[in-house]
Order: structure tokens, then sequence, then C-alpha cells
């Protein structure tokens, strides 16, 4: 594992060096305000690197189908076991107690007992208690400490977070941190039968052996990646015509897109299973996508925890400009994210009640948005990791893409380059939001009884997108979004293997399972924008809107 993850960030630093050295190059591009294109050698360079990386994937992908790669991964016993069960650390399967080892409480008498509803009356910030296990644990003062951000913790306040904290924590947080701040037992915990089988497809997961990432997969997405990179840049700056430089830019965006799968990867532990390092490598990776981890996992994060909340998801909180639901504006509401006040006015009226004609224009240029909640977030005062390796990664991301764009002969052209790239790389937002914007949403906290657990509403507000095995690559694993979402911290590779043990439970316990194709799915989404945008359009001032709240109405004297 150690030899295999070495080889893997080597690989990666190559590809940043390789980008630093084109970026010198590049720079060499301009002279007294003129633009020319590269000469031969250095057209050769690249043209050597782009046909370097093909035939390192080419190589890899036929060791791959004709079986010549050793089976990977390690199947364990069945455990029989009560008191044991299956977790993993650093994606290693290990069979460790069920319960910590927990303070008893013994210098106080018998070990304390909570009713769920007890619990549940500590769902604040500063007085944040949650179950797991059946256990309960007070948490209050590890909040602001919350590696994931404060806002997941405060989502889950006074819930029973035993399937969220499985999925998102490795074996060593139980034994190592979770013993200091046990409080008691929960005295009502029960298990529903479809959750108990949803956990069992975990354990199932882990006893296989497939929460352990195959390096081999991220030696092909290297040289994927690299393959995407060099030939992006050799066709923009080596491209003889107007059309070249532009299919150029088209590559580059499709290399954009496809790095954000591995920066999604990363950003959830699923490469080395090592916090820190999975963290450092994506920090590093923004000199190649522009993009901030220390942004996407704070709102990743709270996304995945209160998938499709009203108050509490910053993936579907995008007004004035979307609503995918009339729930967004049928009253203001305070957005916990964004810390704002959310409400209907005339320019959200207008843009919503078209905002299915401006969907797919707005993805396009949507990647924009994203280098400014990224820079908005490193310039904070809120504690990140890895915060000054990000800046410099993403200063050295915008000196390459300007120094390349202003590389082509017209201004024009320049202009067409960044939004092209830029346009194409849009997939990946298309790819992101047509798996919950179509589906349920719901206003407050789920997380209540067997109507909205942890399973019960990720199948609700997530979709999966069929896909033949052969394209899974496109859709950078984003195709299986009810799996990752149900247990996030699993190698993509092996999503689709979930699948299969997911569609059993559903099918056992009659809950909906929604796949559609991809073009289907982009038919729902549009259909949910346009139904939203028909309720925008009908909304009169006085029905809809700020002025309705209990703040206005304080302003006003009313009431």
């Amino acid at each position: 594992m150690m030899l295999s993850l070495g080889h893997a960030v080597l690989a990666m630093l190559h590809v940043i060096c390789c980008a630093m050295c084109a970026m010198v190059e590049i720079a060499r591009e301009i002279r007294g305000g003129q633009s020319y294109m590269l000469d031969a050698m250095h057209i050769r360079l690249l043209r050597w690197a782009t046909t370097s990386a093909a035939v390192s994937l080419l190589v890899q992908l036929a060791l791959s189908l004709l079986g010549l790669e050793e089976a990977f991964g390690t199947e364990y016993k069945a455990n029989e076991e009560n008191e044991l069960t299956w977790r993993e650390d650093e994606g290693k399967t290990k069979l460790v107690p069920l319960l910590p080892q927990s303070k008893d409480n013994k210098k106080d008498g018998p070990t304390k007992k909570f009713t769920m509803e007890e619990v549940a009356k500590h769902n604040k910030k500063d007085d944040l208690w949650m179950i797991v296990d059946g256990m309960a644990y007070d948490v209050t003062r590890y909040v602001d400490k919350h590696p994931g951000g404060a806002l997941p913790m405060e989502n889950m306040a006074g819930k029973d977070c035993t399937d969220v904290f499985a999925n998102y924590h490795a074996a060593k947080v139980y034994k190592n941190m979770l013993p200091a701040y046990y409080i008691g037992e929960v005295s009502d915990y029960k298990v529903y039968p479809h959750v108990a089988d949803f956990r069992r497809v975990r354990q199932e997961l882990l006893r296989r052996g497939l929460f352990e990432t195959d390096m081999r997969f991220y030696w092909k997405m290297a040289s994927w990646h690299a393959l995407l990179f060099f030939g992006a840049l050799y066709m923009s700056l080596g491209g003889a015509s107007t059309a070249a430089r532009m299919g150029g830019a088209a590559v580059m965006g499709i290399f954009w897109q496809q790095l954000a799968g591995i920066g999604h990867d990363l950003g959830h532990s699923a490469v080395t299973h090592v916090f820190w390092l999975d963290h450092l490598i994506a920090s590093a990776l923004a000199s190649l996508m522009g993009l901030s981890t220390c942004w996407w996992k704070r709102n990743h994060n709270t996304h995945h925890v209160v998938c499709n909340s009203v108050e509490h998801d910053p993936d579907i909180q995008h007004m004035p400009l979307i609503a995918v639901t009339p729930r967004v504006f049928a009253k203001p509401y305070w957005s916990t994210y964004y810390t704002k006040w959310v409400s209907m006015d005339g320019a959200a009226k207008f843009l919503v009640g078209n905002q299915h004609f401006i969907f797919y224009p707005m993805m396009a240029v949507a990647r924009f948005n994203l280098y400014v909640q990224s820079w908005v977030q490193l310039l904070s005062s809120e504690r990140l990791h890895y915060r000054k390796v990000e800046i410099c990664a993403m200063l050295v991301y915008f000196c390459w893409v300007v120094k390349l764009a202003t590389s082509m002969p017209t201004w024009l052209e320049m202009l067409s380059w960044l939004l092209t790239s830029h346009a194409v790389a849009g997939i990946l937002h298309v790819q992101i939001v047509i798996s919950h914007w179509a589906m349920e949403t719901y206003h407050g906290h789920a997380y209540n009884d067997d109507t909205d657990d942890w399973y019960i509403t990720q199948l609700k507000t997530t979709m999966n997108v069929d896909t033949h095995p052969m394209l899974d690559f496109v859709h950078i694993g984003l195709q299986f979004q009810i799996e990752h979402h149900l247990y996030p911290r699993l190698p993509r590779h092996n999503l689709r293997k979930a699948r299969e043990l997911v569609q059993d439970v559903c099918k056992k316990h009659d809950i909906h399972y929604h796949e559609p194709g991809f073009f289907q799915a982009n038919i729902e989404t549009m259909q949910a924008l346009y139904r939203t945008a028909l309720n925008a359009k009908q909304s009169q001032k006085g029905s809809h809107g700020f002025f309705e709240s209990a703040l206005w109405d304080g302003m006003k004297l009313a009431g």
C-alpha cells in the first residue's frame, strides 16, 4: 500500500511540475505585447508528453482488459459475534468492538440513562448531544474542532448519528475520540428493519475489502488526466488554426471536469483514506483545477448531511437566480449556511420565472462563481486546513490559465478560449445538479423517524444516472450518487458493486430507487425547473417575500 501510495503521489506531483514548466514556456510567448505560437522544439515537447501519457494509459488498459493484473482486495470470514463489527482504518477492514470502551461513570454510580426525546433537546451548537449505536455523547466542546466543519455537527445535533458517523469516520475515531464524550445510554433506542439491512450492506462491503482503494485505478486516472492536460496545451499552443486552438480549449474543459472527480474522491478521504494526506493532495491540485478544497469540504459536507433541506443545504440555495422547488420562495427563510435571509423579490421573480431558459447558459459559466466562492472561503477568518498551500496553488492556477489564454493571436480568440474551456467544464455542474434538483425537498431537519432516517432521506433526495460500465469514467462517479451518499468513503471504483446490494435492500423494503438515464435525468430536472418557474410567475407581492417575515412586521410595527 505504501509503495502504491508513493507512486500515486509522485505521479500527481509530476503532473503539477509539468504544469509549472508549461507555465514558464507559455510566459515566453509574450514579447513586446505580441503573441506568437510556440517554436518547433516546444511543440515537439508537448507532443511527446501527450503521446507518452497516451501510451501509458493504453498499456495499463491493455493489462486490465487482458486479465494480466493480479486480483485486488481481501475478503474476510463472516463476523458471527454481535459484540464485534467491521470498520475501516485507512481503507483497511478491521473487526473491532461495536461499542468503544467508555467512561462508565462508575465514580457517580450506575450508567446514566436517557431517552431519545431527552437527547433531542440538546440540539444547539453550545449544547450539542448525539447518539451513536445507542450511546449518548455530549460533543459540545468539540464542535469548533471538527475537521469537517461545525455545520454538519450542528445539523445533526440531538439526532441519531449512528449511520452518518459510521460513514464519515474511521475505526480509530471510535476508539480514540468517542469515549471522552460518552455520557450514558439511550434507553429507547431502536433500529428499523430497513436500517438494519442497509447497515448489513456496509458490513458486507467491509467484509469484502471494498473500502480499500485499488491504486491501479488512480494510476490509470493519472495517465488519462496527463493525456488531457498535455493534449489541451499542445492543441491550444501548437494549433495552426483557430479551430485547433478552440479544440484545445474544449479538451482543457474536459480535463477540468475529469479532475473534479479526483478532487471529489480526495475530499471524501476515499483515495488514501488518510484525512491529512488526501486533503493536502487535493489542496495542491488547486494549481491545476483552480478550486479550493477548503471551500468544497465546508459546502459539500453540509450538503451530504442535510441533502435538499431548504434552509440548510447550500446546493439548492441559489436565489435569486434559481429555485428548485416552490418551497424555496413560499416564505422567507434563514439560510444557516450563508447566514442570511432568502426571499422572493422582483428580480428573483423574473429570473426564477425564466430559469428553464437560463439553466444551461448558467451552467456554462458556473465555474467562475466557484472561483469567487473559493477565494471568499480562503480569505475568511474561519479555521481552515492548508490555507497557505491552497492560496499558493490557486495563484499558480490563475497565472498559467491567464498566460495560456493571452497567448491566443487575438483578443477575440482569447475570450473564446476562456468561454469554450469553461463552458465544456460546465458539464460537471449539470452532472452534479441532476442528481438532486428533481428529487424531494423538505423544510428543517430530517432524521426524525423511519420515514426520514439517514438512508430514506438520501434515497428520497438523490438519484443515480443509468450508465454503461464502459462510460463510468465519463461521469466521474457521479452516476452512483445514491451509493455515494449512503457510503461516502467507499472508493469510486467500487460504487457499482455497492449498487447491486443497495438495490436488493430497496426492493426488499419497497423503497423507491430512482435511476434514469443521463438525458432523462436532464429532462426531469428541466421539468422541475419549469414547474417552479410557473409557480414563481404567479407569485404576488404580499404572498411571497421578506416583507412577510416577522422581522419585517416588527420593523413596520405591525401585528
